[in-house]
């Protein structure tokens, strides 16, 4: 059967300020907001592939541990103070990026970095009800169970009802969007030496109440 996809992809650049920092950025007064393809959508276990492209620039892909917001039905202007009505429920995401494609390869616009084909593995679903306050979750990336990013959504520097009301201004938000809210510190660009994922890895990203997303990493031959 086809793959059910997402109408829209939304996500948050720079909105943890230790990444910010890492990434050589500063922060922002609005959320850095780009898009991600559909299609890039994958599921739990299914592989992360790097595709011919992304190995011609030496390695470059990398992974984002994020939480994942998804809208309940079509919703404009919302409110910030009751903007999580809106929210059907939340999903571990890993915003895979590749970073030359992100910085150098597409006019330093994000989207085509961040839109190969699997770079956007999502877990399943958890009600809104069960995960409650979205910004009190802490979140673990590992990477072959070393972790490499530990962190909580309460220090995002935009929380979830600022980031749905923002994105929300004069714009309908389908039901069924996606929005990805940003990553802690620790991603492989940011180490040194960096860490960029390869054959064989397994990146497993954990966000308490909501659930464990992991995924192996393959080439494309």
């Amino acid at each position: 059967m086809p793959r059910l996809l997402p109408p829209a992809i939304l996500a948050i650049g720079r909105n943890y300020a230790d990444h910010a920092k890492e990434m050589g950025g500063g922060i922002e007064p609005y959320p850095t907001v780009f898009m991600k393809n559909p299609g890039s959508v994958v599921g739990p276990g299914e592989p992360i592939v790097i595709p011919k492209a992304c190995r011609e620039h030496g390695p470059q892909v990398d992974f984002e541990g994020e939480l994942a917001v998804i809208i309940a039905e079509d919703v404009r202007d919302l409110a910030e103070a009751t903007a999580l009505e809106a929210v059907a429920g939340y999903a571990v995401a890993n915003d895979v990026s590749a970073r030359w494609w992100q910085k150098h390869g597409s006019g330093g616009q994000f989207c085509r970095g961040k839109s190969f084909d699997t770079f956007c593995p999502l877990s399943a679903v958890s009600p809104a009800s069960r995960v409650g306050d979205p910004n009190t979750c802490r979140l673990v990336t590992r990477l072959n169970g070393e972790t490499m990013q530990e962190s909580s959504t309460a220090k995002m520097l935009f929380t979830v009802p600022r980031i749905l009301a923002e994105l929300s201004r004069g714009t309908t938000l389908a039901a069924g969007t996606v929005i990805l809210t940003g990553t802690p510190a620790g991603v492989g660009a940011g180490r040194t030496p960096p860490r960029f994922l390869r054959e064989g890895d397994v990146v497993e990203i954990e966000i308490e109440r909501v659930g464990i997303l992991r995924n192996p990493v393959r080439e494309e031959p």
